[in-house]
Order: C-alpha cells, then structure tokens, then sequence
C-alpha cells in the first residue's frame, strides 16, 4: 500500500511539472503576443517574475524560515551569483523575447541546441574534454535542427537569432555554476537559488529595460491586467517549486524523459492554442533526428556518472549499487558538489530551457540551475 501510494505521488508531481512547464511557455506566448494580450514587452514581464521571485522566497527564507539561507559572503556574491544572475537573467529576456517573432513549436525544436551549447561552453571553459563520440552526437543535434528550422514555414531569422542566443546564455550560466559555484562547496536548492539570484537578475534587466522598453510603453494604451500577471508569476514560480519535487523523488532521467515527452505536448498544444503555428514534415523529422542526437548524448553521460561512481576494480553488490546511485538525489539535502554537477548538466542538458528553473544547476536542472529556468523559459 505504501509503495502504490509513493508511486502514485511521483507520477502526480510529475504531471504538475510537465503541466506547469508547459503552462508557463504556453501562458509567457499568451501575454507577450500582439494578437492575443498583447503586452508585447517581454523584458518587463520577466522583471515581474523575477521580482515576484525575490518576495516570496524572502518571506519563505527569512520570514517562516521554510528554508535556511546559505552562507554568502560578499566575495562568494561578487564572484559567483553576480555573474551567473547576469547570464541567468539574459537567457530569460532572449528566450521571452523570441516569443514575438517565432512559434512555440519552433521555439521548442531549437532548444534541441541546448546540448550543443553545453558541451561548446564547457568544452571551451575546461569543464569537460571534447570527445569524438559526443561531438559527433553534437553534429547530429545540429543536423536536425538545421532540417527543422528550414522546413518553418514562418521562419524568422530575429526571432531565431535570440533564441539561439538565450540558448547559449543558458548554457554559459551553467558552465559558469559548475565552476563558480562549486569551487566554493556551494549548494543552492530551487528556493534559496532565487532568493539570491532573483533580485540581481531585477537589477540587471532594468538597464535594458530602460534603454530599450521604457521609451516604447504608453500606459494609456497598455492592457495591464494585475490578475493576468500575478497568476503567470505564481505559474513561474510554482515550475521551481515542482521541479524541486520531482527531482527529490525521481533523478535526472526521470525528468529528463518527462521534459522529452512535455516538448512533444507542447509542440502539439501550441498548434491548437496558437493556430497561425503550423509544423511541417520537415520540423517533424528534423526535431525527430535532433531528439535522437539528444538521447544518445544523455546516454553517454549517465554512463559517465555511473562510471566515475562505481570504480571499475570494485563489484559491489546490487543493493549497493542501486543506493549509491539512489543517494544521488536526496529530497532533504538535494545535492552536495558533485551531485550538483550531475542535476546541472544532466537535467538542463537534455531538455531545454524553461523560463524559471534559475541558479540550481538547475533544475532541469539547469533546469533549475532553467533551476538555476520559461522561462524557463520562456520558455
């Protein structure tokens, strides 16, 4: 009985995940849209979500101490959440601001690129060796893409231009949470993330939001409806929380497997949500070869993980076995240094970038290193 009952919770938190993270890109598209809310101003809503962020984890830190902050010192803050809230709060203005020029379906098959993009920024920064079966794995993500992207029928290369560039953003952060953060033994979990990263993140999207969205706003013409915005902040906010979730009962498979099988959803809910977004055949094959790249390579690294886990001149029985690579996620502690490694690059690597899932090596888990992340995206 106990056993059907922790399993039926698991599937539960992870349909509240697939449904939030779904919700949150679908609902950013929504608002951001000139033909349906029309608030095309994707920088202030991301400042919205952010300082949402920042007010709620503070009374849940601070306030009723749900969780206890971490020990931050200036220098710690100077060099590691500074530089990653910059590169954490520019992949999230790139991603929403994709929203405005290209579909959802589109958006999702060019986040395909973000292995590609994790494997160049930690190649290029040390974290990782270039490999010829990965990076032949990279090649076939890339072909996929490349297919898909000319089988859009309503392509455009702005739109295109700063999802890649939110891609690659998210994927630096990564890098950069990896090095930064671990160096210093520093663990941060979904809440605590946001509650040091969600108020720098205001600071630096309000420079581009003053040189670049301030002079455009009229209010007297702007549909700012409080309800609509609260509730897509509690949406934003609520992915962080049940990516926390799953994560403390699954592992970076699971969730790896349920952010493949949300992408499809989504793909598919947006052509109804979104009529004027029409797939191909060429986007469906093209995402089909790029997903296939996606989980050769996220095979090849949980061999990785399991290799550098289990020595190979030592055979430790089953059960052993199956509790070292239990303790990897631990919904108490979430992860120590090395386990961080493992949710940042596994999660986030394999499935995309959401609009939230912030600092954590994310949540998905860059996805939370996304958690950190639509926004996630924008996700």
């Amino acid at each position: 009985m106990m056993i059907s009952r922790q399993l039926v919770l698991t599937y539960l938190y992870l349909l509240i995940y697939v449904c939030l993270s779904s919700g949150v890109i679908l609902f950013n598209k929504w608002v951001l849209s000139p033909k349906y809310f029309k608030f095309p101003f994707p920088i202030t809503l991301t400042m919205i979500h952010m300082a949402f962020s920042g007010v709620v984890t503070f009374f849940l830190v601070r306030v009723f101490k749900v969780v206890a902050p971490v020990k931050m010192t200036f220098q710690i803050y100077a060099t590691c959440v500074i530089p990653i809230s910059a590169f954490f709060a520019s992949s999230l203005w790139f991603g929403n601001t994709a929203c405005l020029y290209i579909s959802v379906a589109f958006i999702q098959m060019l986040k395909a690129l973000m292995p590609v993009a994790t494997f160049i920024m930690a190649v290029l920064c040390g974290t990782d060796k270039l490999r010829w079966d990965l990076f032949l794995n990279m090649v076939l993500v890339s072909v996929g893409v490349v297919v898909s992207s000319y089988g859009e029928i309503h392509f455009n290369i702005i739109g295109t231009l700063y999802q890649v560039t939110g891609i690659f953003a998210e994927a630096l952060r990564l890098v950069l949470t990896q090095v930064l953060l671990q160096k210093k033994g520093l663990t941060l979990n979904p809440i605590t993330s946001l509650y040091y990263i969600a108020p720098c993140s205001f600071i630096f999207l309000f420079v581009p939001w003053f040189l670049l969205e301030k002079p455009e706003m009229d209010v007297s013409q702007i549909q700012f409806n409080y309800w609509i915005f609260f509730f897509n902040a509690v949406a934003a906010f609520a992915l962080n929380i049940s990516i926390f979730l799953v994560i403390g009962r699954t592992g970076a498979v699971t969730i790896r497997v349920a952010g493949v099988l949300k992408d499809w959803i989504l793909i598919a809910l947006s052509t109804i949500i979104f009529p004027e977004s029409i797939i191909t055949s060429l986007n469906i094959i093209g995402y089909a070869v790029a997903l296939s790249g996606v989980v050769m390579y996220n095979y090849l690294k949980m061999k990785d993980v399991r290799a550098n886990q289990l020595p190979a001149d030592i055979a430790p029985d089953r059960a052993t076995k199956d509790k070292k690579i239990s303790n990897i996620y631990k919904p108490d502690n979430f992860m120590d240094s090395n386990d961080e490694t493992t949710v940042g690059s596994l999660a986030s690597e394999g499935a995309g970038v959401d609009e939230e899932a912030p600092l954590i090596p994310s949540s998905r888990l860059s996805y939370v290193t996304r958690t950190q992340t639509g926004s996630f995206n924008s996700r």
